[in-house]
């Protein structure tokens, strides 16, 4: 096994700004701003040449395409230049490239919408991030790029409706951690042939730990994989180099190719249960939050994120809002850059009075704040809160007290009844909460009082499986039993690999929990293991 990379390996230029970094500020001093800019290499601070498209002689597009973030008028559009993205630097010189994009109302592309040009900067990675604006709300488009003589797969995307548009219909997935080491990315592949209006990434879309020369449980035959895969990443190198593992998989760019994404992050895209400054284990604070700025800086480069997404050293701005007509509100969350760190020492715990600590937050001030003031500005029939760890309580014995996860919110108790009492006070009707994280499928009743028999139902949480973190897993896991009886608004658990499809409609909404039989080889065909709705004004899963 090849050793782990030391943290002696960030650019000197970097260590030496990360010692002026303040908690969630981005630099205090300007010597300190300029040597981070320069080390993290923002274009503009360093004098990168440009370079000929057409003397690529590789094909750059191996990375497929994406688009993401969808608004009545515009949506973004991402590639990545990478002939060899399995090598540092992706078999591309240190230069901008000018790629050329191009977007349509029809996949043969005869009739253009907009086209037009960006560069492809070294200094990140040789992404491309493209919003276009002007374009007609609710509509389906076709876009794809060239650079030189390269024409990349065509990716197909589609604008959200008009804030004030009255639709009947929103269908919608979510999806979660995709361990490239335990299994293939079958779900992506039929996530791709889904007909969904977008798709919400609610977290570890990569994973830190190493993989293997034969990719762990996927056990390939036909390829031996580098071996500096075989490491934890720590460094921008390593992350940047672990995305394009990642994203050169054909199941998951047929996913991004068929649907707009909206992502958000959990642990596994910088460090397992990290939070905000702490990281999991006995590491200084400035040797992590170098970590924290390679692998923010590598998450928004290999993601169709927005320009105010983008990181300014060791902070990124993930949580933001997304509309679609008057049918949905969705306020996406980061519960990992500003939370309280884990009580007990992380892991699974009794309740107690370091977890109950009122002053605890999962979220951070500012976000909680946003969030309910984003609730009370609400003129949605569904207001739909994207985010990554179990929000309802869920005992994890049959004893009392029971044991529950400091990593979630059981472990911030005090956080989620104030974000519960911001929806009450907001007069949110149609609570659904999304989640992601635990690797299998749960599907909740959300209720405030959970030990008295009949208390009132206040919302709803889907629980999406992951994509092939856990491996093959089991329809009914070890914890069954025990979980179901311990949690009686527990309301479905299943625990084999997919993804799950919501259906909002103007009068219920309609959740399918798509599972497959096996992932540590290829080839697995979905089928539906339950179906839930509830009804809009009246909170309460039922089976159908």
């Amino acid at each position: 096994m090849t050793p782990a990379p030391q943290y002696g390996d960030h650019a000197p230029e970097l260590r030496a700004a990360a010692r002026h970094i303040g908690r969630r500020t981005f630099l205090t001093t300007a010597s300190a701003a300029a040597a981070l800019a320069f080390a993290v290499n923002l274009p503009g601070s360093a004098s990168a040449a440009e370079a000929d498209a057409k003397k690529i002689t590789e094909d750059p597009f191996t990375l497929g395409v994406a688009s993401g973030d969808p608004q009545p008028g515009s949506v973004v559009l991402w590639t990545r230049l990478a002939p060899r993205p399995y090598e540092p630097g992706s078999g591309l010189p240190a230069a901008r490239f000018t790629v050329r994009w191009e977007l349509a109302h029809d996949e043969l592309f005869t009739r253009i919408v907009r086209r037009g040009s960006a560069t492809a900067h070294p200094e990140f990675d040789h992404s491309v991030h493209v919003e276009p604006t002007g374009l007609d709300p609710d509509r389906v488009y076709h876009y794809r790029f060239r650079a030189g003589s390269w024409i990349s797969p065509a990716g197909r995307t589609r604008t959200a409706p008009a804030r004030a548009a009255r639709i009947s219909e929103l269908r919608f997935a979510a999806v979660s951690c995709q361990a490239y080491h335990d299994g293939y990315f079958t779900a992506h592949r039929h996530l791709a042939d889904e007909d969904l209006d977008v798709v919400f990434h609610l977290g570890d879309y990569l994973y830190e730990y190493a993989v293997n020369a034969v990719g762990g449980a996927r056990n390939h035959t036909d390829r031996r994989l580098p071996a500096h895969y075989n490491r934890e990443t720590i460094t921008l190198e390593d992350y940047r180099l672990r995305y394009g593992l990642y994203k050169s998989d054909p199941d998951l760019m047929a996913a991004h190719a068929a649907h707009p994404f909206v992502v958000t992050w959990d642990d596994h895209e910088t460090e397992n249960n990290y939070a905000d400054e702490i990281p999991e284990n006995d590491v200084p604070r400035e040797e992590f939050l170098l970590r924290r700025a390679a692998a923010y800086r590598a998450y928004w480069e290999n993601q169709p994120l927005r320009t105010p997404q983008r990181p300014r050293g060791t902070d990124m701005q993930l949580y933001r809002r997304l509309h679609f007509g008057r049918l949905a509100q969705f306020d996406v969350l980061d519960t990992r850059q500003y939370r309280s760190d884990q009580a007990y020492g992380d892991g699974l715990d009794i309740p107690g009075p370091e977890s109950e600590d009122p002053a605890r937050t999962m979220t951070g001030e500012t976000q909680e704040r946003w969030l309910i003031d984003g609730w009370r500005q609400s003129r949605a029939l569904w207001n739909v809160v994207p985010q990554q760890v179990n929000f309802s309580r869920r005992k994890l014995d049959l004893t009392e007290p029971a044991r529950v996860s400091m990593d979630s919110w059981d472990g911030y108790p005090a956080s989620r009844d104030r974000i519960l009492d911001g929806a009450e006070s907001a007069g949110v009707e149609n609570l659904m909460i999304l989640t992601g994280d635990v690797h299998v499928a749960y599907a909740y009743d959300i209720k405030r009082d959970y030990d008295t028999p009949g208390a009132e139902v206040v919302g709803t949480e889907i629980v999406a499986t992951s994509i092939s973190s856990g491996k093959d897993g089991a329809d009914k896991p070890a914890t069954w039993d025990t979980y179901t009886r311990a949690n009686p608004h527990m309301r479905f658990y299943n625990g084999r690999r997919g993804y799950v499809t919501v259906t909002l409609g103007e009068q219920q909404a309609r959740a399918d929990f798509r599972t497959l039989t096996h992932v540590t080889t290829p080839g697995s065909p979905v089928t539906t293991a339950a179906s839930f709705v509830t009804d809009a004004g009246n909170p309460g899963l039922r089976q159908i």
